[in-house]
Order: structure tokens, then C-alpha cells, then sequence
């Protein structure tokens, strides 16, 4: 059978005449003014909407007035449906519009309402049935009631079921997606900040994990892939995942993306520790600097969210800095660089080829052509370091719009590694400010960046450790660190930071797995100049 042809007809659309057009081959709902029979082409005025943004139609019971005769009359018979889709507003929002046709012919609106339907059934990839998972803590302990009032009330709409969970203690959600039958949900929505949807993340990775029969604690497992989507209603402090991954932290934005089925995969990194998993990470795993922070920003907690600041300018005064080796893998497989200009967007081509090369080295390796660990070397980097910071993401949030690592992609199975060394504290504060305007924040002598699919680090203070550095990782450290003999720096062990939790152990072995989870999400997308 061949496509459908496009429905037409004359409608009213508040008090104004237009003629209505749906083209199921282009999947689109457009609608212009039209004040006489020769207006049938879209002109100034014209709006249009893609079926894959209607979240529903229904039939309203108008007491629409049309123009005729000079002056406006009742219709004699007045029938109408109203079409609820996205309308993007600024700085990346979304909002839920309603836009109403009216007719004096019943058949007609009928008909328009049942083809509308129709489209809106072929699209497979919206979710029927959502597990929620509501954190009433979590930020400023609106959680609950921005579900209620705002998220609520559009998966209604939209006719999406759900089960609803309020969190009752640290984990709650990891232990419930472990233990519940999670197969009739199409997703798993998370209502809270970057720790609630940090739970979520390890429950559904971990039971996939479990229900596959691969060994989370060992660091080369290949990882199988969640098969539920994971929405995230931003109610944090920070929701720096949300925001680097839509471009806002607002609720209905993140409600709409949900309803209308989005989907973005996104890398994730497995955090191990003498052979065993420490956590998953997202978004920034960081140490000195930022692993400072955490660590005592989780002794103040009574201070509210002013302990980030507080313990933030405490860290910033103490001016620590921690000797350590860095050993990395390079990623070679990725079509970027951490300082190429080009940030991560919606249909991302940095992530789809970086994927398909990553795909290709994986053939080569399993038909035992070659092996890309053994052909690539790993690079080797000793010193003293004020930070260093991995990040799967840009890390972006409203304090930074631009994250830590602008470039960074979600989906192209690396991570930025950037490398803080010690300098003086004036040029770091220069660095720090750099993250929030649009200056390179890696244009500096002290600081390097590289994009990795692999790394390992090492303290200097902490020679116990010493066996957590891998094989691979250590050719070549005493020729390259003979050439940086160790120093005396005061200053001991930091903590990693990762995604906003404390790691105790400072030796790390970290891994990138592509696109091993996805998100009811479209990626940032490109905002219309003018």
C-alpha cells in the first residue's frame, strides 16, 4: 500500500480562518491563515507541529465565533478537538501548548481527531507504563510536590500509568529495582537531584548485570546494556546530569521529554579498586580539588547547601596539592577532542561515528585481528597535581553553562581527563573562572586535557596501593618518572569525588563503557539565531 494522503480541510483557529494540513509521510500537522479559497499555500503566519510532539488529542466542547458578514457570529453548530503538544520556549525549555480547531461539521472533526490518533499510535518508542522514584529529601525537599503539581498532571494527559515510590532512606531505589519484576515498565523515572538518579543508575545496571551473568567486579567485563530508559525530574541542588543532557533544569521540560518517548544513549564509567567495584560514574569523578570539597562539605550537611560554597572556598584557601602517577589509555577511536569547539548536541555525529569506529575496533579484536590495547600505548603522566578531573560529560549546570569539559560527548564511549598541576593559587583561581564564560579553560601551561577510553591513578603516598596500577599501566613509568624524581610534598591523600559521592580509596581504575544506558532525552538542542 502506498502512503496515506494528506488530510486538508478548512478549520478555525482562535477567531481566525486556516486552512489545517496533515502529511503522514512527513509525519506533520501544519496550519496557516486563510481568508478566502486561494490561500491554500502556507504563507507569513504559517505553524506546524511534528506528530512525534503531540501528546494527545481530545474532543472539546467549544462555543467557538467565527467572522462573516463584517462581524462575528456563534456557530450554528460548533465542533472542536484540542491538540496538547510541545511548545520550546527559551534557554532550551519546553512547555506543554494547546492549540483548539474548530468546525461546524461534526464528521469532520471526527475524522481529523481519529487520523491524529492513528499517528500518534504508530509511535512505539512513548512509554505506557513508568516506575517513579520520588526522593522528598533530596535539594530543598520539593521532590514530591514538584511531581504532583507539574509531572504528574502530563503523564496523565498523555495517559501513561505509574507506580509511584516516595524513598525513605539512602538506596531505597538501588534495593527496589534489584528485588522488583521491573519487565512491564517501558522506564524508571527519578524525581530528586544527581544522587537519586546516581541510585537509580546503579540499581538498573546492577540487576542487569545480575541477570546476565557478568561479574561487576571485574574491571574488563563488558557490561550488557539496560534495556529501560531513565527519566530524570530535576529536584536537586545541582541535577547537573539533567542539565547537560537537555539543557535545563526544568521540570516540565523534563516531563515532555519523557512523554514523548526521547531516547539518548549515554556513556558510563566503571570505578574499580583491587579487583572490585567501587561505583558507576556519569558525570565527574574528580580528585583534589573537587574530591576535597565533598569530602567536607559531608561534614557540614547541617549547614544547608551553603557547605558546597563554604567548603568550596575552604578547599580553594588550602591550596593542596597531591603527587601522584596517572597512566591512560587514548581514545583513538573518537572523531573529537576535548578542545575542538564542538559541544555534544541532539543527533549528536561525533557520537554515532565515534560509536561505529568503537564497534569496528571491538570486530577486529573479537576475530583476533588485532588488539587495540595491545596496539595502542598507554601514556604515563607523574606529578603534583591540584585536580584531576574525568569527566563523561560536560558537567554543565546553571553556576557553569559550559561545564568543565564544553566538548564533552555523552555518547562516544570516552572520557576527558583533565590534569590540574600545581601552580600558583592566583592562576588556578583563573582556571576556575574560565568555567563560567567563554574562555578556553584549557588554555593554560599548568593544565592538560585528554580524551580516554581507559585510565589508572596511583598516589605517591600511598605505596600499599602501588598493585592497583595495571600491567599495561606501568610500562613505561620508571623511564618516564625517573625524569620527575619524587618531591616532598606535604600534603597526603585526596579523596575521589565521584558524581557527588566521597571515594575513600585513592588508587582507581576506571573504564568507559559506550552508551551503556539511555535516557528519556533528546540531547541539548541547537537554539534558532534571531
Amino acid at each position: 500500500m502506498g502512503a496515506a494522503e494528506p488530510l486538508r480541510s478548512v478549520l478555525w483557529v482562535k477567531r481566525q480562518r486556516c486552512a489545517v494540513s496533515l502529511d503522514p509521510a512527513r509525519a506533520l500537522l501544519r496550519w496557516w491563515p486563510s481568508p478566502g479559497p486561494g490561500a491554500s499555500v502556507p504563507g507569513a503566519g504559517a505553524c506546524s507541529v511534528p506528530v512525534s510532539e503531540i501528546i494527545t488529542v481530545e474532543e472539546t466542547d467549544s462555543r467557538g465565533k467565527h467572522y462573516s458578514g463584517g462581524k462575528w457570529q456563534k456557530m450554528e453548530t460548533p465542533f472542536a478537538f484540542t491538540v496538547h503538544c510541545v511548545k520550546r520556549a527559551r534557554r532550551h525549555r519546553w512547555k506543554c501548548a494547546q492549540v483548539t480547531f474548530c468546525g461546524a461539521d461534526e464528521q469532520l472533526c471526527h475524522l481529523w481527531m481519529q487520523t491524529l490518533r492513528e499517528q500518534l499510535d504508530k509511535l512505539t518508542c512513548r512509554p505506557k507504563h513508568l516506575l517513579v522514584f520520588i526522593n522528598p529529601f533530596g535539594g530543598k525537599g520539593r521532590g514530591q510536590r514538584i511531581y504532583e503539581r507539574k509531572v504528574a498532571p502530563l503523564f496523565a494527559l498523555a495517559a501513561i500509568s505509574t507506580e509511584v515510590i516516595v524513598t525513605e532512606r539512602a538506596n531505597h531505589a538501588k534495593e527496589a529495582l534489584y528485588e522488583m519484576d521491573v519487565d512491564h515498565y517501558d522506564g524508571v523515572v527519578c524525581v530528586g537531584g544527581d544522587g537519586m538518579f546516581s541510585e537509580v543508575l546503579h540499581g538498573l545496571i546492577g540487576r542487569t548485570q545480575r541477570v546476565a551473568g557478568v561479574d561487576q567486579n571485574e574491571p574488563r567485563a563488558a557490561l550488557v546494556p539496560s534495556q529501560l530508559r531513565i527519566g530524570i525530574i530535576p529536584a536537586g541542588s545541582t541535577d547537573c546530569v539533567c542539565y547537560s543532557t537537555v539543557g535545563a533544569n526544568d521540570a516540565e521540560t523534563s516531563a515532555l521529554h519523557i512523554v514523548v518517548g526521547d531516547s539518548l544513549p549515554m556513556d558510563v564509567s566503571s570505578v574499580h579498586h583491587k579487583g572490585a567495584l567501587l561505583r558507576y560514574s556519569v558525570s565527574l569523578l574528580g580528585y583534589g580539588f573537587y574530591g576535597d570539597i565533598i569530602k567536607d562539605s559531608e561534614k557540614k550537611r547541617w549547614m544547608g547547601l551553603i557547605r558546597y560554597d563554604f567548603s568550596g572556598l575552604k578547599t580553594f584557601l588550602s591550596h593542596h596539592c597531591y603527587e601522584g602517577t596517572v597512566s591512560f589509555l587514548p581514545a583513538q577511536h573518537t572523531v573529537g577532542s576535548p578542545r575542538d569547539g564542538k559541544p555534544c548536541r541532539a543527533g549528536c555525529f561525533v557520537c554515532r561515528q565515534s560509536r561505529q569506529q568503537l564497534e569496528e575496533e571491538q570486530k577486529r579484536s573479537l576475530y583476533g585481528l588485532e588488539s587495540s590495547e595491545e596496539v595502542e600505548e598507554w601514556k604515563v603522566v607523574c606529578g603534583k597535581f591540584l585536580a584531576i578531573n574525568a569527566t563523561n560529560m560536560s558537567c554543565a549546570c546553571p553556576r557553569s553553562p559550559r561545564g568543565l569539559s564544553p566538548a564533552a560527548h555523552l555518547g562516544d564511549g570516552s572520557s576527558d581527563l583533565i590534569l590540574i598541576r600545581k601552580c600558583s593559587r592566583f592562576n588556578f583561581l583563573r582556571f576556575l573562572v574560565r568555567h563560567t564564560n567563554h574562555c578556553d579553560q584549557f588554555d593554560f601551561t599548568f593544565v592538560e586535557v585528554y580524551r580516554v577510553k581507559k585510565f589508572q591513578f596511583v598516589s605517591t603516598h600511598a605505596e600499599d596501593e602501588d598493585g592497583d596500577l595495571g600491567e599495561r599501566g606501568k610500562k613505561g613509568l620508571g623511564q618516564i618518572c625517573s625524569q620527575h624524581p619524587p618531591c616532598c610534598c606535604a600534603a597526603s591523600n585526596s579523596s575521589w569525588n565521584c558524581d557527588g559521592e566521597v571515594l575513600s580509596s585513592s588508587a582507581i581504575e576506571v573504564r568507559v563503557h559506550c552508551q551503556l544506558v539511555r535516557l528519556f532525552a533528546r540531547g541539548i538542542e541547537e537554539e534558532p539565531r534571531g
